[in-house]
């Protein structure tokens, strides 16, 4: 019965290893017909374009200089700063005229005893200029002009010319009385100009930190593949190693396999790699607008991930910085303020209308158009002073506009809360990633150092008939494992700074970047 076993068991063996010849054979074929070195083209890489070198610096440079997304963003503040404008337009002056030429013609009795009518023509002409501003005050001044000419058919009526020259003011007493009331719209819109600036130099902090860190991903992604085409080349070492030792019969045949597994893994790897460095080297042409020159140029990263790295303050002076620096903080603190104004200005509107008007004017007649000023200088005067009232039954529109805003004032005050407590917590966690991935930084790097003397002792191992060939591939591959980590945690921390440096506000200040928005808004 054990014979009948040990036949199964020898043609099992026998083609295990007919395969592993076989495998060796094609994967030998693959790399002698030049398939793996076609893929040290990168996907999508045309070599006979020329690089784009680039340190993070000109990065984020090109981003701010080309990035489209900013070009479109930039626009903002200037589109808002237009609603102010319009709003101190009300206080301009106006410059107003009107002609009239007009002409009657009508039936006429006078006298009663007689029956006979008579029509009577009669014509009026009328020029008027004048000149109107409303002040912030609530005060309306008009100063008018105002020239006539009248005939009639009549007998015993000449043509006749007369000119007036009148000032009037209108005063807010009640509603719409107050610079606070009146100058609340124009001032909201300020508000938002500023709100805009904010939301802009926002816009440009998630900008800069996006270029830095997909820099810092292409700089990760090469990195990758370097370690993985040295990996590929230690196994193909080791694979080669292997078959000459199996050929002067100090190792059986069986243990080609495994080196067969462990290059095609390198293989594998190498590929993913590529395709991943494609991807952040694309993403990285999009920020920096760089892809007129095509989407295919390479790019060559002149900041190396084991460079100076940034060093970390206490957690106490980033929160102090995000609670005066952060843009989405001092938006919404101008947000606050503008429902303060709003408030101002309704509750304003619950207020009777009560008006008080003066009237002054000196007036001339003459026969002819020049006299008719000349006399102006004359007795001839009139004025008039009263008060003007003016009370809704019911006010419900402004008593709604009032409680709305209260409302609204008491809503952005929560949000404005909760915003402070949920960014003392962003920069919190913030801090901490960088303190761990610091800390990753020292212990990856003592796994590299110790995985390289385990690969060294099972070489030799291996060189003296002690090991096998299985525990050399497991020793590469954790040395692989621990070179890939240790690139990881750097690029890792450098990206958890960028990200610390945005969640306090001041990424630009580190950066020396000039935006819009850098003194925070004390409400």
């Amino acid at each position: 019965m054990r014979r009948l076993h040990l036949k199964p068991m020898r043609q099992l063996r026998d083609k295990a290893m007919r395969t592993a010849a076989h495998l060796g054979l094609a994967l030998g074929l693959t790399l002698a017909m030049g398939i793996a070195p076609s893929l040290s083209d990168e996907w999508g890489q045309t070599p006979s374009v020329s690089s784009l070198a680039l340190s993070v610096e000109d990065a984020v440079f090109m981003a701010l200089e080309r990035n489209r997304a900013l070009a479109v963003e930039m626009l903002q503040p200037q589109i808002t700063g237009t609603f102010a404008a319009i709003e101190r337009a009300a206080f301009d002056p106006v410059i107003f005229g009107e002609l009239r030429v007009g002409e009657t013609e009508e039936l006429r009795q006078f006298d009663q005893a007689a029956l006979e009518q008579t029509f009577v023509r009669s014509e009026r002409d009328e020029l008027q200029l004048g000149l109107r501003q409303t002040l912030p005050t609530g005060t309306e001044l008009e100063l008018v002009f105002r020239t006539q000419r009248s005939d009639s058919s009549l007998p015993r009526i000449d043509e006749q010319f007369s000119a007036r020259g009148g000032l009037s003011l209108t005063q807010a007493l009640l509603q719409g009385a107050g610079l606070g009331t009146n100058l609340a719209r124009l001032r909201q819109a300020r508000l938002d100009t500023e709100a805009s600036e904010y939301e802009f130099r926002g816009f440009v902090e998630n900008l800069v930190a996006d270029v830095e860190a997909t820099y810092w991903d292409y700089v990760l992604a090469s990195e990758r593949v370097r370690i993985f085409e040295q990996a590929l080349e230690v196994a193909s070492q080791q694979l080669t190693e292997t078959r000459q030792r199996i050929a002067v019969g100090q190792r059986p045949e069986t243990e080609e396999t495994s080196a067969l597994a462990e290059e095609a893994l390198r293989l594998q790897g190498l590929i993913n790699a590529r395709a991943e460095r494609a991807r952040a080297r694309m993403r990285l042409l999009q920020l920096v607008n760089a892809t007129d020159m095509g989407w295919e140029t390479p790019i060559t990263p002149l900041d190396e991930a084991q460079g100076e790295l940034p060093s970390i303050e206490p957690v106490d002076a980033y929160l102090a910085l995000a609670a005066e620096l952060r843009p989405a903080l001092n938006e919404a603190r101008l947000r606050v303020a503008r429902g303060d104004l709003e408030v101002v200005r309704t509750r304003n509107g619950l207020l009777p209308r009560l008006d008080l008007f003066i009237t002054l004017g000196q007036s001339g007649y003459a026969d002819s158009f020049s006299q008719a000023w000349r006399e102006t200088d004359g007795p001839g005067y009139d004025y008039s002073v009263g008060l003007r009232l003016e009370v809704p039954i019911g006010n419900r529109a402004a008593r709604a506009e009032a409680s709305r805003a209260r409302l609204s004032r008491e809503q952005a005050q929560e949000a404005l809360g909760n915003l402070e407590q949920l960014s003392a917590l962003d920069v919190q966690q913030a801090w901490l990633e960088a303190q761990r991935t610091r800390e990753q930084i020292r212990a990856t790097r003592l796994t590299r150092e110790l995985q390289a003397e385990v690969l060294r002792t099972e070489q030799v191992r291996f060189r003296v008939g002690s090991g096998t060939a299985l525990a050399v591939s497991r020793a590469e591959r954790d040395l692989l494992e621990s070179q890939l980590d240790e690139v990881e945690a750097v690029i890792r921390y450098r990206q958890a700074v960028i990200e610390l440096y945005r969640q306090s506000g001041s990424l630009l200040l580190h950066r020396g970047i000039d935006a819009p928005g850098p003194i925070g808004f004390d409400s």
